[in-house]
Order: structure tokens, then C-alpha cells, then sequence
């Protein structure tokens, strides 16, 4: 019998109802894999971490000059620059989290794990779990680093867990894009092709790098509409000016939302290539 086949008969040996009653405890020990295979690539942690403050260390004084322009909103560069470090790493950590579904289904790791009674919303909400908690990490130290290099935060102790938030919906929003892509897309190829094509626009049409005044009109437009916005909007109020809580409202509104969609259409999508 085929994986597919084994993965059908498993699934139907074990009711929907006992399915779902186990959905956390199965999350949390996909999560665990995830997290474990992390762990034992040391060099993939290092770089993770690196290259944040290799950004924040060379563009940050790159265009450091830029502050010296009238109705620039912030006393330096790096202030300004700081909560877009964070989200380009939260962009980044969710959209490449699709990758690890097409290695398990090329490995054959995947058929086996749906051979087991298992939820398969577990298989989605498990890995998008272990994006969270990687991303949580790489925010708090990238937010240690700015710190450390003279980062003013306008909103105090009170704001880091604000924060975190923020970037752990935002990595959910661009995890579940990327998982919808990995169960459609079954070529580790076409869909890292995917994602890098998606990366950079998004990034540069957003304002995580410069204020909206000071793009060209078409750009500023599209960087409004950029779902990015509802993430940096709000973390650079936290870094430069404090709490501003309409934004911070409509952010986590938006953001939630947002990521349970995509759960949602990657659980779907997941189960239907796999049926």
C-alpha cells in the first residue's frame, strides 16, 4: 500500500472527534521535532543571529546621515531602522517555513507521520508553533542588540512582550503563505523560487527602511497597503514614541486574523494534497 493509502487508513481507523481532542498535544510534539531538529544545526542558529546584527551594524551607519534631513521621525537612523530589522526577520522566518513539509514529503518522513494518529491540522499548526518560538527568540535578541548599541525604546519594559507579539502573528501570517505553497508546491526548487520573489518587494515596499514622505508617491501608496504595515506601524511607536494604542489595537486585530486565515487555508490546502 502506498504512503497515501496507509496515511487514508490510518485517518480513518481514528475518529474525527479523537482527532481533534488530541490536536495540542500533537502541535506540541511536531513543534518539538521542529525545534529539535534546530537545535542540532548549530551553524543555521548562528547565521539566524548574525546576520540581524550585521544589518543593523552596516545600514545602520550606512545611512545614518539620513537623520540629519528635516522631519526625519526619529533622533537616528538606527532607531528607525531597529523595528524593521525585526520584522525583516520575522518576514523571513515564517516564509522559508514551508520548506520543511517539502523536505519531509521528499524524505519520506512526512507519509509515515500521517501513517500515525495524528491530526494532519497538527502537521500545520505544530510547525507554524515552532516558527513562533524561533521568532520570538531571534526578536528578543535582535532587541538586545539594538539595545546594546544605543536603540532608544520609547515604551519601556512593558513593550518587549508587546513586542514579541507583534512579530510572533506577523511570522504566522507569512508562515501559513508559505506552508499554503509548500503543500501545493511539492519541488523544493519552484517553491524557494516562490518565496524569494516574495521577500524583497514585500520588504521594499514597505516602510520598515524609510519614512512613507520620503518615497515617491506610487511606492508610498503601496506601502500602505502592505501587510507589513499593520506589524511595523506599531513597533516603531513602541521604539520611538511609546504606546499608541489605536495602532497597536488595529495591528493585533489585523495580524490575528490574518494568521488564522492562513492556518486555516494551509490546514485545508495540507489536507487535500495529501488525500
Amino acid at each position: 500500500m502506498s504512503g497515501t493509502g496507509i496515511a487514508s487508513a490510518a485517518a480513518d481507523a481514528y475518529p474525527v472527534g479523537s482527532r481533534w481532542t488530541t490536536l495540542p498535544a500533537d502541535t506540541w510534539w511536531i513543534c518539538w521535532r521542529e525545534l529539535k531538529r534546530l537545535w542540532g544545526q548549530k551553524i543555521r542558529i548562528f547565521m539566524t543571529l548574525i546576520q540581524p546584527l550585521i544589518w543593523l551594524a552596516l545600514m545602520g551607519n550606512m545611512f545614518q546621515r539620513i537623520a540629519a534631513i528635516p522631519g526625519f521621525p526619529a533622533r537616528s537612523y538606527l532607531d528607525y531602522m531597529a523595528p524593521g530589522i525585526v520584522t525583516m526577520v520575522t518576514l523571513f522566518g515564517g516564509i522559508f517555513g514551508g520548506l520543511g513539509i517539502v523536505w519531509d514529503r521528499r524524505l519520506g518522513y512526512l507519509q509515515k507521520l500521517l501513517a500515525a494518529p495524528i491530526s494532519r491540522t497538527a502537521v500545520v499548526t505544530g510547525k507554524m508553533l515552532a516558527i513562533a518560538v524561533q521568532t520570538a527568540f531571534q526578536a528578543l535578541v535582535i532587541f538586545a542588540l539594538a539595545l546594546a548599541m544605543g536603540v532608544h525604546f520609547a515604551a519601556g519594559v512593558a513593550g518587549v512582550p508587546v513586542l514579541l507579539l507583534l512579530a510572533v502573528l506577523l511570522s504566522q501570517v507569512f508562515a501559513g503563505i508559505s506552508l499554503c505553497l509548500g503543500a501545493v508546491l511539492t519541488s523544493h526548487e519552484a517553491l524557494m523560487a516562490v518565496v524569494n520573489f516574495l521577500t524583497m518587494p514585500l520588504m521594499f515596499t514597505s516602510n520598515a527602511m524609510m519614512p512613507l514622505d520620503m518615497m515617491p508617491a506610487w511606492l508610498a501608496k503601496l506601502a500602505v497597503l502592505n501587510p507589513l504595515s499593520y506589524a511595523i506601524n506599531p513597533m516603531r511607536s513602541l521604539f520611538l514614541t511609546g504606546w499608541d494604542w489605536a495602532g497597536l489595537a488595529r495591528g493585533l486585530v489585523v495580524l490575528a486574523l490574518s494568521g488564522l486565515i492562513m492556518t486555516a487555508a494551509a490546514s485545508s490546502l495540507f489536507r487535500r494534497s495529501m488525500a
